[in-house]
């Protein structure tokens, strides 16, 4: 949800402009989203929308109506990237010209709708409804005919335990954030990948969380080097890709030595309601999926035995499903892997002695019965290298504990999805394709907001 900002006794747009981006220059942006005629006319108690934007530089044969249809798919809009950059002739654009290109969305107003109903949907507040009606030329605020097109001018803010201290949306797909959470003792990244079109569209998006493995060289960034926009070209569903520890096996553990190392309540109760509060998203459990390499598969499977109203669709790519087979082979890596590079010594299921019922709580194959009703795809490799003491361990563990996994799945009538390929444990975009394109037919499809 964007930011907004009652004016106090001595505040000026300029000052807010620095408070907010770093550049008092942005004042004319805040003017331009808050319906404000004169930038030095503001006063006490005065309602104002504090959105994103991106940075533009005009190239030769640039034309101000050129760059919003381009950008919002609608040349009529070129008034408010004017207005937001401080030019005054529409047409007036040089190359090398700076421009300020305001984010924004288009809603159309459906029979019952009003102006009160559409401020709190975007911005949680009614008194915001004048704004609307001022950035939109409307003179009745408290009447509006349907099938009236709104700009509303949107971005992402705090919130559910976040707060944003690093940020960079300047590509046009894959946006990138860094939150601080008081469930962890560091500063989480988290990249969302935004589908082809998503600025324009005025659609709202399924969402897939994708979930990496572990090791040192693992985190948010790990799937953008692996090719995510490529594969997720043209495809209409919106991707999240956080952080989830070099060994933080997606949970709240035992002990940590480190500080607070708590993923489950970081990725559950925090980043899923952010998300759906500042994209336009279907915060519903139609809406929803989650998939995972590995360490991740693993995460996806947990994620959704725990919370089964969450994700429609679960993924596990190399994923172990069992926790307790081989004697917790697992749960023995789980533990000694955190210890080492995760908590400082600390572990995820505790150690000598296992926390028993979280062991229960985390095993898919012992939450059967939480997967109905859901699509269910896994992938777990026949044959890892003979030579390669890791892969092999990894992957014979994984491919064991699937098959017990299906073999469960299937004694109650549980219909899933798996495939065993040859090689060992790796990641296999061929079958990460046919994963996303069933995930696309399983969430409810893009629409209208």
């Amino acid at each position: 949800m964007v930011r907004t900002h009652t004016v106090v006794a001595g505040e000026t747009l300029p000052a807010l402009a620095l408070r907010y981006y770093a550049d008092a220059e942005l004042q004319r942006l805040i003017a331009t989203a808050s319906g404000i005629p004169d930038p030095d006319a503001v006063g006490v108690g005065q309602q104002l929308i504090i959105p994103d934007f991106a940075r533009y530089t005009t190239r030769s044969g640039d034309t101000l109506s050129a760059l919003a249809a381009r950008f919002y798919d609608d040349p009529s809009l070129s008034a408010l990237i004017a207005a937001a950059s401080g030019i005054t002739e529409l047409e007036a654009v040089a190359g090398e010209q700076h421009l300020i290109i305001p984010e924004l969305t288009r809603c159309t107003v459906l029979a019952g709708d009003t102006l009160s109903a559409l401020a709190a949907r975007f911005y949680g507040d009614v008194s915001f409804s004048p704004v609307i009606a001022s950035v939109n030329g409307i003179a009745d605020p408290d009447y509006i005919d349907a099938g009236t097109v709104l700009t509303i001018f949107v971005g992402r803010s705090d919130g559910f335990g976040l707060t944003i201290v690093d940020r960079n949306e300047d590509d046009p797909r894959m946006w990138y954030y860094r939150f601080q959470s008081q469930a962890m003792g560091w500063n989480p990244g988290v990249n969302v990948l935004l589908p082809d079109g998503y600025h324009t569209s005025g659609l709202n998006y399924p969402v897939l969380y994708l979930l990496h493995g572990g090791g040192v060289d693992q985190d948010f960034r790990t799937f953008d080097f692996l090719g995510i926009r490529e594969l997720t070209a043209g495809k209409p569903i919106i991707v999240v890709m956080p952080d989830g520890g070099h060994a933080g096996w997606y949970s709240n553990p035992v002990a940590s030595f480190v500080g607070p190392r708590n993923w489950e309540t970081f990725h559950i109760a925090q980043l899923v309601p952010w998300i759906d509060a500042n994209f336009r998203t279907f915060a519903e459990y139609e809406g929803r999926a989650v998939s995972g390499f590995s360490m991740g598969g693993f995460g996806a499977l947990k994620y959704t035995a725990k919370y089964p109203g969450y994700f429609a669709s679960v993924s596990a790519h190399s994923g172990p499903a069992s926790l307790r087979r081989d004697f917790g082979l697992v749960v023995h890596w789980a533990n000694l892997s955190s210890a080492a590079v995760e908590l400082g010594g600390g572990t995820i299921y505790g150690a000598p002695f296992w926390n028993q019922a979280r062991v229960t709580a985390d095993n898919p194959v012992q939450r059967i019965d939480s997967y109905r009703n859901k699509r269910i795809f896994l992938v777990a490799g026949t044959s890892p290298s003979p030579i390669n003491w890791f892969d092999s361990v990894n992957e014979t563990q994984v491919l064991a504990g699937q098959r017990e996994f299906r073999e469960r799945l299937g004694d109650a009538g549980i219909p899933h999805e798996a495939y065993e390929p040859s090689g060992g444990h790796v990641f296999r975009p061929e079958l990460f394709t046919v994963d996303l394109d069933g995930i696309i037919a399983r969430l409810r499809p893009a629409a209208p907001v």
